[in-house]
């Protein structure tokens, strides 16, 4: 049975930092691509990074390029998501998430609030 497990989110203030944590399991994690998708209120879902698997590329959206890095430990069957220099807009529900032949999983996400 696939699982991802999501913690991490918060409340922090502009400028601060979070580290997200995915724990995966039902599934070869070390041969999947993972991802970080985030949802703001009333706007639609977006993906926010993606790590390859074996040593693959990362990819970011502009918005986080230099402020979010995203890791993975096969072993641990965990992906990570540092966020740094947050940002208001940043505000939303961060899930992760992977795609296997054609199909989407989906954590059950975790809160991220920017605010002063």
């Amino acid at each position: 049975q696939v699982q991802l497990v999501e913690s991490g989110g918060g409340l922090v203030q502009p400028g601060g930092s979070l580290r997200l944590s995915c724990a995966a399991s039902g599934f070869t994690f070390s041969s999947t691509a993972m991802s970080w998708y985030r949802q703001a209120l009333e706007k639609a879902r977006e993906l926010v990074a993606t790590v390859s698997s074996a040593g693959g590329p990362t990819i970011y959206a502009d918005s986080v390029k230099g402020r979010f890095a995203i890791s993975r430990d096969d072993p641990k069957s965990t992906v990570w998501l540092q966020m740094n220099s947050l940002k208001v807009e940043d505000t939303g529900v961060y899930y992760c998430n992977f795609k296997k032949y054609g199909v989407s999983y989906w954590g059950q996400g975790t809160q991220v609030t920017v605010s002063s």
